[in-house]
């Protein structure tokens, strides 16, 4: 299976061949694109964890994908052992990264299957499996076509457009999440700038979003973090559009590191402020974001760039992979059936509580 693209330039995100899991290695971006075929269950833990797969939609499809390649070996077992692997192999993929919720949301669907299942021996079991997390692919890329198709109308001719982090096509399987809308309006010839925060520390917006948008051919312009103000006090920015790595049932989100400072500033500059959210995404058993685990990552990556140390040596560090923005400061979520306005709770709950957001 091959993801959507928006540009024949760069590989698929994540892909299933003859019963081979392959992912575009992210921290070798832009300077060059390598795919690798991943053959362990500890292999795609440290995928997850080290950020070479990353994005919350992709991380669901790997993890997904992951839980099959670590099943391989258990074919041959009786049902029994089958099952106990599998509980174990889920839990120890959930521990890569706390955060994005898609991550457990994909291993739960597949627990689910094989709870559920009628299968006559462990290697029947298994392809049900594999079956499921194709079906999750094939989910994730349209529900990025939904995100785009429902957002297009944000983006209007002449318009600057403001993002955070990458919510692409890097971090899905698709068209993106927050860049949907973008690639979708670029297709249909709207003419409009983007403005790519860098993303500090990881730079995920440099090296990934200004790179994507810069491939596929569309207006892109890269600034540092704390340029955004800035640039919407120079009336550069109509419009700001993140995406998100857990949504909690009142409408608080997480999303990387920055993205607060970003909401608060939009706010202060009366521009809309949108979050690109896939039913994969919403966490309706999470009551508010004060409830959501936000990732604490090595100091290394604070210190030092490109290799380099930038600090003193000893110093004490910070680094949260994420900031949670209150609810108040959104003005609607853009999902795959709709955008959803205030009063969040209410409305996100309407639309996804029957049968959409993860549990």
């Amino acid at each position: 299976m091959a993801s959507q693209s928006p540009f024949p330039t760069l590989p698929a995100t994540i892909a299933w061949r003859e019963d081979a899991l392959y992912l575009l290695d992210q921290t070798r971006l832009p300077q060059e694109s390598v795919v690798e075929r991943v053959t362990t269950v500890e292999e795609v833990w440290r995928w997850i964890h080290e950020l070479r797969v990353r994005g919350a939609p992709a991380i669901g499809v790997a993890a997904a994908y992951g839980l099959c390649v670590a099943m391989q070996p258990a074919r041959q077992g009786t049902l029994g052992e089958f099952h106990a692997a599998l509980k174990q192999h889920a839990a120890y993929l959930d521990s890569a990264r706390p955060t994005a919720v898609n991550l457990s949301w994909g291993l739960k669907r597949l627990m689910r299957v094989a709870q559920r299942a009628d299968a006559a021996d462990a290697k029947a079991l298994y392809e049900l499996l594999v079956a499921e997390a194709v079906q999750i692919h094939e989910e994730d890329q349209a529900i990025c076509a939904g995100i785009g198709e429902h957002g297009l109308s944000l983006i209007k001719p002449g318009c600057g457009v403001l993002t955070h982090c990458n919510a692409g096509a890097l971090a899905t399987t698709g068209l993106g999440t927050a860049t949907a809308p973008l690639y979708m309006a670029h297709q249909k010839g709207i003419a409009f700038r983007v403005f790519a925060d860098e993303t500090r520390p990881l730079l995920q917006g440099a090296r990934l979003t200004a790179y994507e948008l810069q491939q596929a051919g569309l207006d892109v312009t890269l600034i540092t973090d704390s340029m955004a103000a800035s640039m919407m006090a120079q009336g550069l920015v109509n419009v700001v559009i993140v995406g998100t790595d857990r949504v909690a049932a009142n409408g608080d989100f997480a999303n990387k590191i920055g993205t607060l400072s970003v909401a608060i500033a939009a706010r202060y500059y009366n521009i809309p402020f949108y979050v690109a959210c896939p039913s994969s995404t919403l966490d309706l058993q999470t009551a508010s974001g004060a409830d959501i685990v936000i990732e604490e990552r090595r100091d290394h990556e604070v210190t030092h760039l490109g290799g380099r140390g930038i600090a003193p040596p000893a110093i004490r560090v910070r680094n949260p992979a994420f900031d949670v923005t209150p609810h108040d400061l959104v003005t609607g979520f853009i999902t795959e059936r709709g955008v959803v306005e205030q009063p969040f709770e209410k409305n996100l709950a309407a639309l996804f509580a029957a049968g959409g957001g993860a549990s």
